[in-house]
C-alpha cells in the first residue's frame, strides 16, 4: 500500500529540483564568470563598504595631518585616480555577472510560461470533460461562460492587450 503524499513532500520535491537546476547552472560556469561572481560578491558587500570607508578615512588622515611626507595632498587627485581605475575595472565585471544572472532569469522565465501554458490546457481540457460529465447527468450550467474558458489563451493576444492597457496607459496624477 503506497503512502498518500502531502504538500509538504511535494513541496520537497519541487525545492529540491529548484536547487539541482540551480546547482546545475552553477557548476556549469566559466573559470571567468565564478570569478565575476565572487568578485561582485566581495564589492556588494557591508564589508567592502565599510573596509574601503576605512581605508579612504586613513588615506586622507595621513595626507592632511600626516607626519610624513604628503604623496597626495589635498585635493587627493592621486586618491580620484585610484577609485577612477576601481570603477572602470568594477563595472564591467559587475555587468558581466548580471549578465549572467539575466539569461538565468530569461531561462527560468520562458520554463514559467510553458509551465503556464501546459496548466491552461490542462484546465481547459478538465472544464470541457466537467462540462459533458454535467450534460451527462443532466445537470444543467451556464454554458456562455463555459464556452468562452473552453478555448486556448492566445498569449500574442494577452501581450498586445497588455501593452496596449497597461505600458501605454497615461501616468495615474499624483504619481
Amino acid at each position: 500500500m503506497s503512502r498518500r503524499r502531502t504538500i509538504e513532500d511535494i513541496t520537497k520535491r519541487n525545492v529540491a529540483t529548484i536547487a539541482a537546476m540551480q546547482a546545475a547552472a552553477a557548476g556549469s560556469r566559466t573559470y571567468g564568470e565564478r570569478l565575476a561572481d565572487l568578485a561582485v560578491k566581495w564589492v556588494g558587500s557591508w564589508t567592502f563598504l565599510i573596509v574601503q570607508s576605512v581605508m579612504l578615512v586613513i588615506w586622507m588622515m595621513f595626507n592632511i595631518f600626516g607626519w610624513i611626507n604628503h604623496w597626495d595632498p589635498y585635493p587627493f587627485v592621486l586618491l580620484n585616480l585610484v577609485l577612477s581605475f576601481q570603477a572602470a575595472f568594477a563595472t564591467p565585471i559587475i555587468l558581466m555577472s548580471e549578465n549572467r544572472q539575466a539569461r538565468l532569469d530569461e531561462r527560468r522565465n520562458h520554463l514559467d510560461l510553458q509551465i503556464n501554458l501546459l496548466a491552461e490546457q490542462e484546465n481547459t481540457e478538465q472544464l470541457r470533460l466537467l462540462q459533458l460529465l454535467c450534460e451527462h447527468a443532466g445537470i444543467r450550467v451556464n454554458t456562455s461562460e463555459m464556452h468562452a474558458l473552453e478555448g486556448t489563451a492566445n498569449p500574442d493576444s494577452i501581450i498586445r492587450q497588455i501593452i496596449e492597457s497597461v505600458e501605454c496607459a497615461p501616468p495615474v496624477k499624483g504619481r
